[in-house]
């Protein structure tokens, strides 16, 4: 006969009854004298979403988020964990904030840019232009003697 195992009990070693509690799929008792509260049920009902949003796969959403995967090399990967380390963060969330501080940043630079071209195109209105016809140089310049 074989000896049961020492360890973890297996299906094979487990000659325990299973216990008589309660699981996800059994029915429940008639009256056990529990009122349900209608009220927090409709709330939280409510709260519920109505879609299912939620998704870790790559480039799906997540809520209202946009999931993106990174592949690095094996040095930039173990930067951002030394760093992420020493801030005592995620490098997941280092890597996030980085990237909000970029696009923050590229906001920012391309409105100085549109702001420096509004100026330029209404100082330009204020300088004497001068325009000359497109075949004015092109006849040959006539040399001294």
């Amino acid at each position: 006969m074989p000896l049961p195992s020492l360890g973890r009990l297996s299906s094979r070693t487990n000659l325990k009854a299973a216990t008589s509690g309660r699981h996800r799929g059994s029915a429940k008792p008639a009256d056990d004298g529990v009122v349900e509260d209608t009220e927090l049920t409709s709330y939280l009902a409510a709260l519920a979403p109505d879609a299912d949003n939620e998704s870790t796969g790559s480039g799906k959403r997540f809520g209202e988020a946009q999931v993106y995967q990174l592949r690095m090399s094996l040095i930039a990967s173990q930067q951002l964990k030394d760093i992420a380390h020493e801030r005592n963060i995620s490098p997941q969330a280092l890597a996030l904030e980085w990237v909000l501080e970029r696009l923050n940043w590229e906001g920012q630079a391309a409105s100085a840019q549109d702001q420096r071209q509004q100026a330029g195109a209404e100082l330009s209105d204020l300088t004497d232009e001068f325009h000359f016809p497109a075949d004015a140089f092109d006849a040959p310049a006539l040399g001294r003697h």
